[in-house]
């Protein structure tokens, strides 16, 4: 599958959707106009919860045209990733502070045909993607510690955004940014303007159907920031 590239892209966290009806979930957000949505998937190791795996995206796959995110909030993911590529990501994003090798990780997702991204903890300094950046097609900011919906923003992380932004102009790389953690329709619009381009929301989506109506809400907002982002 291609990539949506019209940004701002809203990437729902199917964290916070009904475990139980999963397919209906992706068929009404399908039906909302998103065009992706994002999987959080935690072992109980590198992040405290344990939610989801492999053969549950996998049953997923053929139900849905979406864009399948796949945030791996696992330790050692390259243990995972044939799996995931398997059962139909479109994109893996593994953890910097959760991989020993990374660049043979990333590498390993591209030659499997899906997107690569790393995803940096608020406490990781963007130093670690100094000699990576080129190879991947996005990297996740977390804006709030990784393991748990419903927390706030933290608000250095603006600054963070803006910095991998000047980063991705100077390496002249197409290289996403994607902003995860207390992303509401309050900050999309700053969130934008400091150069994010995929905006994953949890509760602050899905706790406020029709997701039509949500979904528009989010990108009316994130779009004012568009004339600022600099991008």
């Amino acid at each position: 599958m291609s990539t949506p590239t019209t940004k701002p892209i809203l990437s729902p966290s199917l964290l916070s959707a009904d475990f139980g009806r999963l397919d209906q979930e992706l068929a009404d957000l399908e039906g909302a106009g998103l065009s992706w949505v994002h999987w959080d998937v935690m072992d109980g190791a590198f992040v405290p919860n344990i939610t989801l795996g492999a053969p549950i995206v996998k049953k997923c796959r053929p139900k849905t045209h979406l864009f399948f995110d796949v945030h791996l909030m696992v330790d050692r993911p390259e243990r995972y990733l044939d799996q995931f590529l398997d059962a139909g990501a479109d994109l893996l994003c593994i953890h910097a502070e959760a991989c020993t090798h990374l660049e043979s990780a990333l590498s390993r997702i591209s030659h499997g045909g899906a997107r690569a991204a790393l995803a940096l903890n608020p406490h990781t300094p963007l130093a670690c993607l100094d000699y990576i950046l080129p190879q991947l097609d996005m990297v996740l900011i977390m804006s709030v510690n990784p393991g748990f919906g419903g927390q706030s923003f933290i608000p250095f992380s603006l600054r963070k955004i803006r910095d991998l932004a000047e980063r991705i102009r100077e390496a002249g790389t197409k290289t996403l940014i994607q902003v995860d953690g207390g992303v509401t329709p309050e900050n999309a619009e700053s969130l934008v303007a400091n150069g994010a381009d995929v905006l994953v929301s949890g509760s602050a989506f899905f706790a406020h159907p029709p997701y039509s109506e949500r979904h528009q809400r989010f990108l009316q907002e994130a779009r004012k920031g568009l004339g600022s982002a600099g991008k």
